[in-house]
């Protein structure tokens, strides 16, 4: 049985029981330069916006010099739909290679929901919904709860190319810009991010993606006043706080992204660490 735990924001999220579940992917979806992974969890809790899972193959996940995963990595729901988990990832290490090799079929350990999402906007302000490269993932299922609920929200995204847009796919309506200026904007996702508060500030940030970006939204919001919550990324060995491999610094100490986080209030950060993250 999974619990349920209130976060300072008020907003009650689901954690997952101390047991890893074998599911089979149901479905691989190639978006450009990313990967949409699908499986079938009949046995989960819903997972809030912005909560994760830590993942790992069922086979071939370590044992040998050229199979070096062995800790499970830590993925952000991307939607949950009727019992089935949907995850986005980019092959860029020993770990994401290893998991986008797998097919209709295949097994998945997995061991979530954990840690913190998202809380809806208050005071009436509207949703911004911020995000860059594979950190548009749980801002798809946030989109998908505020409509749910009759709420509407900005979606503006930034990419490196056009290769890496195609990714914008998982949610809706989105504003883009990209490095290389071939699609949307040429600039960076922030550029967008100034604008639309200059336009109207009245509103709360919600902001995912690495961490020169996030620094870029804590500081630019905390200029204006704009409350922000952000979606860290920290490189995680178990994912309930056991082993303080996600540490990052707090204005009133340290976080374990894990279990105080992955989503903070912005307001608690002095900035956002560089050295957040770690090879997948």
């Amino acid at each position: 049985m999974s619990t349920r735990e209130r976060s300072p924001l008020g907003r009650e999220h689901p954690i997952a029981p101390f047991e890893r579940r074998l599911l089979s992917i149901t479905a691989c979806e190639r978006l450009g330069a990313y990967l949409v992974l699908e499986a079938h969890d009949p046995g989960g809790h819903r997972p809030a916006a912005g909560q994760f899972a830590m993942l790992a193959a069922a086979e071939r996940w370590g044992a040998g010099e050229d199979d070096r995963p062995y800790l499970a990595r830590a993925f952000s729901y991307a939607r949950w739909h009727a019992g089935v988990a949907h995850f986005l990832l980019e092959d860029v290490g020993p770990g994401t290679h290893r998991l986008s090799e797998l097919r209709k079929g295949d097994g998945l350990w997995l061991l979530g929901p954990l840690g913190r999402g998202f809380s809806k906007p208050g005071q009436g302000r509207r949703a911004l919904l911020v995000g860059g490269g594979v950190g548009i993932a749980p801002l798809a299922i946030w989109q998908d709860e505020l409509s749910a609920a009759g709420e509407q929200a900005t979606v503006l995204l930034g990419f490196r190319d056009r290769s890496h847009a195609e990714g914008a796919a998982l949610l809706e309506d989105a504003l883009l810009a990209s490095d290389d200026g071939s699609v949307g904007h040429h600039g960076l996702v922030t550029d967008l991010l100034s604008a639309e508060l200059t336009r109207n500030p009245h509103a709360t940030v919600y902001g995912c993606g690495p961490p020169a970006m996030l620094e870029a939204v804590r500081s630019l919001c905390a200029t204006l006043g704009v409350p922000a919550q952000l979606a860290l990324e920290a490189g995680m060995a178990c994912g309930f706080g056991a082993c303080f491999g996600c540490v990052v610094p707090a204005r009133n100490g340290y976080l374990r992204v894990c279990v105080d986080g992955p989503v903070v209030d912005a307001e608690q950060l002095e900035r956002v660490s560089q050295s957040t993250g770690a090879p997948l």
